[in-house]
C-alpha cells in the first residue's frame, strides 16, 4: 500500500521499516532543509538590537547618518523647485499664496486687478497648501496705457517683477502680513506724474448745496453739517450729469471752514487754500491715537509735499500738556491744523469728514494720499502714487479688506464687535437691501472683486467723479451709521452704473507694505507693563569623582556565543540517538 503525503515533511521514504528490521547501515542520513519561516530567530534580534544601539551612539556612525538625511531633503527640495518651475503665473501663484495667508486660511475669490483669465475652481479652505490657485492676468496693472505725462508707455521697470515665495508658516503669527510691491526710483515716480489732470467720464462740473434744507424731514436724514439730504435728494445725486450740484457737508456758512462746523483759524484757512500738487492728509480726535512720524521720506518729498494733521480741542490740550505741541504747530513732519466747533459727538464720525470731504478742505489740490491716525507712513508719497494711481492709470485707489469682502458679513462683524449699536446697523444694511437692491457678494458681480474697503488708506485724484463719489459716500455715513465700510459698495456700485468708471482696489498686504499700524490710545495705556527680564542663577555642579574606565573582557561574549553553540550541538546528538534507538 502505497501512502500519499499529507504536508508532513518527514523525508523518511521508507526508513521507519529499516529501524523497526534491524537494518541501521541502511538507514539514510537526515539533512533537512531549513525552512524560511525559521529562519528568524528572536534570539538572533536579541544580540542584534544591543549591537545596533551600541554602534548608533558612536560618533561617526551619527555622522553618516545625519548627511544622509541632509542628502535626502537636499534631492527632495531641489524636486519641488522643479515642479514649481511649472508655474505658469507665478507672480499670481504668489499673490494668491499671500492674499491665503493674509486672510488666514480662509479661501474665497480673491482676484487682483480686476482682470480675469479664467473661471477656477475655489481652493478648499481646509487645505494648508493650494495646487491649483487661481491664475491672473497682472500685466494691466503695470502698463501706463499712454497717459499723458508718464516717462515711457512700455517697457515699465516693473513689467517682470516677480513676487519671492510666501513667508513660511507661523504658529504665533497667523493673521495678515505685508508683501512686497514694486517701487520705481523716486526721480522716476516724480518723471511719470501725469501734467494734465484724468478725464472725469460724464461729469464735468460739481457744485455743492450751500444753505438749504436745514431742518430734518425724516426721522434718519442727517445733520445740521451735512443739510438733511431728503431722499429723493438722495436718490437723484445717484443719476449722473454733466452739471450736478449734490449735499457735501459744510452747507452753513460763506466758505468750508468758516463758521460751518469743523472750522478752522484764519492762518490755517490761509494754508489749506494755497496749491499743491500732492498732499498727505490724516487726523486725531478725542486723543484718540498717538502721532506716528512718516518714515523713509525722500528730499523731493519732504520739500514739495505737506503733511497735515488735523486735531481737536482735546487733542491739542494733551499735546501741549505733554509738550509735544508748541507755537510753531509743527511736530516733525506734520503741519498741525486745530479744528473748532466740530459738529458730531462721536469722534470716529468726526474723522470721517476730512478722510472723505479733502476736495473741500483743500480745493486746489490734485493728489491726496489720506492714512488713519493710528498709521505709520513708511513710503516715499510719489512711490505711492506712482504704484496704485499712476502706474494704473487710475484716479481712486484704496485697498480690499483682509479678510471680508461681503456687507452681510462685515455687518455681522461689526455687531460682535460692538463697532456701532445693533439696531442702526440692521436699518441701515436692511435700507441698501430692500431700496438699493444690496446682494451678497458672488462671483456674479467679477471684475469688482470686493464689496468691504479697508478704509484707513485712500489714494485719489480730485477730479469731478472722485469728488462726487466721497461726497455721495460721507452723505451715507451722516444719514446713517459712521462705519463707511457698509456704504462704499453701494455708492460705488450706483456710479459705476452710470458711468465708465472704476476703483484700484488692490490687496490689503501691499497696503501693509507702506503703512505699519499701530494700537489705538487706549489699547496701548491698558496694556499690563513689559515683565522685568528673568535673571537665572545657574549654581556650579558639585565636583564629579573620577572614576577611571574598566575595561571589559572582549573574549565575554564570545565565549557565551561559542557556549550556546556546543550545546545546542549536544542536544543534537541526544536527540538523534533516541531516534535511532
Amino acid at each position: 500500500m502505497t501512502g500519499v503525503s499529507l504536508g508532513l515533511r518527514t523525508g523518511s521514504y521508507g526508513s521507519l521499516q529499516l529501524i523497526q528490521n534491524g537494518n541501521y547501515s541502511q538507514v539514510p542520513v537526515l539533512v533537512r532543509r531549513p525552512s524560511k519561516t525559521l529562519l528568524y530567530n528572536p534570539k538572533d534580534k536579541e544580540r542584534g538590537c544591543p549591537y545596533i544601539c551600541r554602534h548608533l551612539g558612536r560618533g561617526k556612525v551619527a555622522m553618516l547618518l545625519m548627511l544622509l538625511c541632509g542628502l535626502f531633503i537636499f534631492v527632495f527640495g531641489c524636486f519641488t523647485l522643479y515642479k514649481g518651475g511649472n508655474i505658469e503665473n507665478p507672480r499670481a501663484y504668489a499673490i494668491s499664496t499671500y492674499e491665503a495667508i493674509d486672510i488666514g486660511g480662509t479661501i474665497k475669490a480673491k482676484l487682483k486687478d480686476n482682470i480675469i483669465s479664467r473661471p477656477t475652481p475655489l481652493p478648499n479652505r481646509h487645505k494648508s497648501s493650494f495646487r491649483d490657485p487661481p491664475v491672473f492676468h497682472l500685466e494691466s496693472s503695470y502698463n501706463l496705457k499712454g497717459k499723458k505725462g508718464s516717462s515711457s508707455t512700455a517697457g515699465h521697470l516693473c513689467d517682470n517683477f516677480a513676487f519671492p515665495p510666501p513667508p513660511p508658516a507661523n504658529r504665533r503669527r497667523t493673521g495678515p502680513r505685508p508683501c512686497p510691491v514694486c517701487y520705481v526710483p523716486v526721480e522716476q515716480a516724480i518723471a511719470s506724474m501725469p501734467i494734465s489732470p484724468s478725464e472725469s467720464p460724464v461729469l464735468r462740473t460739481l457744485t455743492y448745496a450751500h444753505n438749504e434744507n436745514m431742518f430734518p424731514r425724516e426721522p434718519e436724514g442727517g445733520s445740521d453739517f451735512g443739510g438733511y439730504p431728503s431722499l429723493e435728494e438722495r436718490d437723484a445725486s445717484f443719476d449722473i450729469k454733466e452739471t450736478m450740484k449734490v449735499h457735501c457737508g459744510f452747507v452753513k456758512g460763506s466758505r468750508p471752514g468758516r463758521r460751518t462746523g469743523f472750522d478752522f483759524d484764519e492762518e490755517d484757512l490761509l494754508e489749506l487754500d494755497q496749491y499743491h500738487d500732492i498732499i498727505v492728509a490724516s487726523a486725531i480726535f478725542g486723543n484718540y491715537d498717538v502721532l506716528q512720524q512718516p518714515r523713509n521720506i525722500s528730499r523731493q518729498a519732504k520739500k514739495n509735499i505737506p503733511f497735515f494733521m488735523f486735531i481737536d480741542k482735546e487733542t491739542e490740550i494733551y499735546m501741549r500738556n505733554a509738550s509735544i505741541l508748541d507755537s510753531s504747530r509743527r511736530i516733525g513732519l506734520w503741519r498741525i491744523i486745530v479744528v473748532r466747533n466740530i459738529p458730531y459727538a462721536d469722534s470716529r464720525r468726526n474723522g470721517k469728514i476730512p478722510k472723505l470731504l479733502l476736495h473741500r478742505i483743500f480745493p486746489n489740490i490734485r493728489y491726496s494720499i489720506w492714512i488713519d491716525g493710528k498709521l505709520e507712513l513708511v513710503a516715499d508719497p510719489y512711490l505711492i502714487l506712482e504704484r496704485f494711481l499712476w502706474r494704473p492709470n487710475a484716479t481712486f485707489a484704496i485697498s480690499r479688506h483682509y479678510r471680508r469682502f461681503d456687507v452681510f458679513v462685515e455687518a455681522e462683524a461689526n455687531k460682535v464687535a460692538g463697532k456701532y449699536e445693533n439696531a442702526s446697523i440692521d436699518r441701515q444694511v436692511q435700507f441698501y437691501q430692500y431700496h438699493d437692491g444690496l446682494t451678497h457678494y458672488s462671483r456674479a458681480k467679477l471684475p469688482i472683486t470686493s464689496d468691504v474697503p479697508e478704509g484707513c488708506v485712500i489714494i485719489r485724484e480730485h477730479i469731478p467723479i472722485t469728488n462726487l463719489f466721497t461726497c455721495l459716500w460721507f452723505n451715507e455715513v451722516d444719514r446713517f451709521t459712521s462705519r463707511d465700510q457698509l456704504s462704499f459698495s453701494t455708492v460705488r456700485d450706483k456710479i459705476m452704473a452710470k458711468v465708465d468708471w472704476s476703483i484700484n482696489m488692490f490687496l490689503d498686504c501691499e497696503r501693509r507694505n507702506f503703512v505699519i499700524q499701530a494700537y489705538h490710545r487706549d489699547v496701548l495705556e491698558n496694556m499690563p507693563p513689559p515683565s522685568p527680564p528673568v535673571v537665572v542663577i545657574r549654581r556650579p555642579n558639585p565636583p564629579v569623582s573620577y572614576k577611571p574606565p574598566t575595561k571589559k573582557n572582549p573574549r565575554h561574549g564570545r565565549d557565551r556565543r561559542s557556549g550556546s553553540r556546543r550545546h545546542r550541538k549536544v542536544v543534537d546528538n541526544v536527540v538523534m540517538n533516541q531516534i535511532l534507538i
